[in-house]
Formats: structure tokens, sequence, C-alpha cells
């Protein structure tokens, strides 16, 4: 049975960082293309950051410089690092195993909350 379990959210205060964790079971976390997604209140679920199974990296516009997606091959999760935090980058994240391009994999985590004070 394929799990994906997501931790690390929480309240911060702009400026401030937050390490999200996706733990995978039952699937190779390594093997395959791993996204994160995010959705704010009120609006539509959106890609954050992808990493391949080569370890290729991409980010959506609003996060580059700011957020770090990475594997750990022997724990089997796949981690977002988020730093330089700001209220706008409030909502849930979600971890989704198998996207390609933009459209989401079959498998998701149930989600992680994250606040971000101003």
């Amino acid at each position: 049975q394929v799990q994906l379990v997501e931790s690390g959210g929480g309240l911060v205060q702009a400026g401030g960082s937050l390490r999200l964790s996706c733990a995978a079971s039952g699937i190779s976390a390594s093997r395959n293309p791993v996204g994160w997604y995010r959705q704010a209140p009120g609006k539509q679920r959106e890609l954050v950051a992808t990493i391949s199974s080569l370890s290729g990296t991409n980010y959506t516009d609003a996060v580059k410089g700011r957020f770090t997606i990475s594997r750990v091959k022997a724990e089997n999760r796949v981690y977002l690092q988020m730093n330089s935090l700001k209220p706008e980058d409030t909502g849930v994240y979600y971890c989704n195993l198998g996207v390609v391009g933009l459209v989401p994999g079959k498998y998701w985590g149930q989600g992680t909350r994250v606040t971000v004070s101003s």
C-alpha cells in the first residue's frame, strides 16, 4: 500500500523558515518524480517545486531562491526547505508522487498546513 505522509508545517513569522518532509512507504520516492503543491485558502492547488528521478529540480517563480526541494534516498523522504517565508506562502502543502510537468501523479499525502504571519 502506497502512503505519503507530510510533516513539518506550522505557524511562523514572515522571514522565518520551515522544513517540510514527505515520507513515502510502499513506493520509492527516489525512483519517481516528486512534487510539492500548495493550496492557499480560496485558491486552486498549485505546483511549487518538483524533483525528478535524476534529482533535477524545478520551482515556480514565486519561490525561486527561497525554497529548496531535496530527497534523502536512504530515508525514502523528500524535503522542502522554505526560507524567507512570506504571508502569501500560507496554505496547505501536499506531497505528490509521479508528477509529470504540471500534471500530478496519482499519489497524494494528506497535507501539512503552513501559516505565515505578517
